[in-house]
């Protein structure tokens, strides 16, 4: 590989500039994905009470998965879909539509956290990549799904050796990896800011969230699922052998129910203290004409993202806009959900500084659309598990981004739980076990901002973690993805 220059080349710490402010001053403040659906599907409120097998809690990627599937699975059983807004419309209709193989938020942080396990979950999450391949095929899905790897680069010297690290263990877990130096890197994507690259090209790939969102509505419908939107479920109890639930117009009696409530309050209380709601946010330019697209490349179409401990994540749409997203993941004292936080202007003005540090040649570029929201977290970056009321109720939840694909495996095994089904992934502790709590106010808060800081420090320090961070390492709740 080239020699890395001795400096930082990515321009991350300075303030942005007016022009820079100004480049999304007039954006959408909605998702892209959500704005631009002409004529989205529509489903009925919850009238009245309604006797049901099972009900799923939640109309984003897991509640909607889990809904197909257990009509696949019993086609007799009845089931109802609740969605307390429209369909998609939490974190699975405004993330950056990245889908991967991984149900453990990344290699290194499953292998950190399941060392004995990782051979079952790489395996899981690969077979489970390749069946919601084949079910958006089946199923008839036009979602704009690309299969085209993904590249992780390096903007600091230190994180070069990351990206070696990260090479091998991919490598030696099956992977086709290809490590690149500068110039290879930026022969396939011009950004001065880039001093080298891995590619990963096994199991990576984009989608348009919001359309796969409202196909797996369609297809739930069709097979049957009685699905609800706007029918905001707010109690949940034991009524004899079923449960009830109720809000709204309605409610809701059935033997078994599925929480997929993602960042938003769950409906068991107890469930809180394992979830933590932190706001992401994310910039889409206007689309970029041929001259544009010439001047930085990027013609295999991969999704990006550079890997310091804050990271940028972004990709090309299908119309050829930059979607721009990440760095900052932003907690609200007392964990909560409010769209009036779904628009924030400090963290809007840094990620318009650092695209325009990434891509200095598209200077003049406006973004049409800015936007965040809330996805969920937990203290081990991938999802868990939960059951209660004798079984009748399973939680899943705290995937903390790359929930596009690993939502369709964390549905499938909450159906196992409930069915009583002993599968391969049922009998993993990745399934049995719990994440780490987190502790209540404020000291949650006071964690959280300490950790965010630290993390901060550690990419200004050359990647060197501080004590602090050590600790969460060696208590097993630092974050290595």
């Amino acid at each position: 590989m080239t020699a890395p220059p001795a400096a930082s080349t990515a321009a991350w710490p300075r303030d942005p500039t007016a022009e820079e402010r100004a480049a999304y001053r007039d954006a959408v403040p909605r998702s892209f994905w959500i704005d631009r659906r002409s004529d989205p599907p529509r489903h009925p409120p919850l009238e009245g009470s309604v006797e049901a097998d099972l009900c799923v809690v939640g109309g984003g990627f897991t509640g909607l998965w889990a809904a197909v599937q257990a009509k696949r699975r019993q086609p007799d059983r009845s089931v109802v879909l609740v969605e307390g807004d429209r369909i998609g419309s939490g974190a699975s209709g405004r993330n950056g539509g990245f889908v991967s193989a991984s149900i453990t938020h990344g290699l290194a942080n499953g292998l950190s956290r399941f060392p004995d396990e990782i051979g079952a979950l790489q395996r899981l999450g690969h077979d489970n990549f390749s069946e919601l391949r084949s079910d958006v095929g089946r199923l008839g899905i036009d979602c704009d799904l690309e299969v085209n790897g993904e590249l992780a680069v390096a903007v600091e010297p230190h994180q070069l050796a990351w990206l070696a690290e990260d090479a091998e263990l991919l490598a030696a877990h099956g992977h086709d990896v290809e490590l690149l130096d500068r110039d290879a890197v930026r022969a396939e994507v011009a950004s001065p800011t880039y001093l080298g690259g891995l590619v990963n090209r096994t199991g990576e790939g984009l989608v348009d969230p919001a359309r796969l969102a409202d196909g797996l509505g369609l297809a739930a419908a069709g097979l049957g699922v009685d699905v609800h939107e706007r029918s905001r479920l707010d109690s949940l109890a034991a009524d004899g052998r079923a449960m009830r639930l109720t809000g709204g117009g309605g409610e809701v009696r059935a033997e078994r129910v599925l929480l997929a409530t993602n960042a938003f309050p769950p409906l068991r209380r107890a469930l809180r203290r394992w979830i933590v709601p932190v706001y992401d946010y994310v910039l889409v330019t206007e689309p970029l004409s041929s001259d544009q697209l010439a001047a930085i490349g990027w013609r295999n179409r991969q999704g990006i993202g550079d890997v310091g401990n804050r990271f940028h994540y972004y990709r090309l749409t299908d119309d050829d806009r930059i979607l721009w997203g990440g760095y900052e993941a932003v907690y609200r004292f007392g964990g909560r959900v409010d769209p009036r936080h779904d628009v924030d202007e400090a963290t809007f003005a840094a990620l318009s500084q650092h695209f325009f540090a990434t891509f200095p040649q598209l200077s003049g570029i406006r973004f049409t659309h800015k936007w965040g929201g809330a996805i969920d977290t937990c203290s081990r970056f991938s999802c868990f598990f939960d059951t209660s009321h004798g079984g009748r109720v399973a939680f899943v939840g705290g995937y903390t981004g790359l929930g596009v694909g690993a939502s369709r495996f964390g549905a499938e095994v909450a159906l196992d739980l409930l069915d009583g089904r002993r599968t391969e992934a049922t009998g993993l502790a990745y399934v049995r076990s719990k994440p780490v709590p987190f502790p209540p106010e404020p000291l949650r808060w006071a964690v959280v901002q300490l950790t965010r800081s630290r993390l901060a420090a550690a990419d200004r320090n050359g990647g060197r973690r501080g004590l602090w961070l050590r600790l969460l390492d060696r208590l097993g709740l630092g974050f290595d993805s």
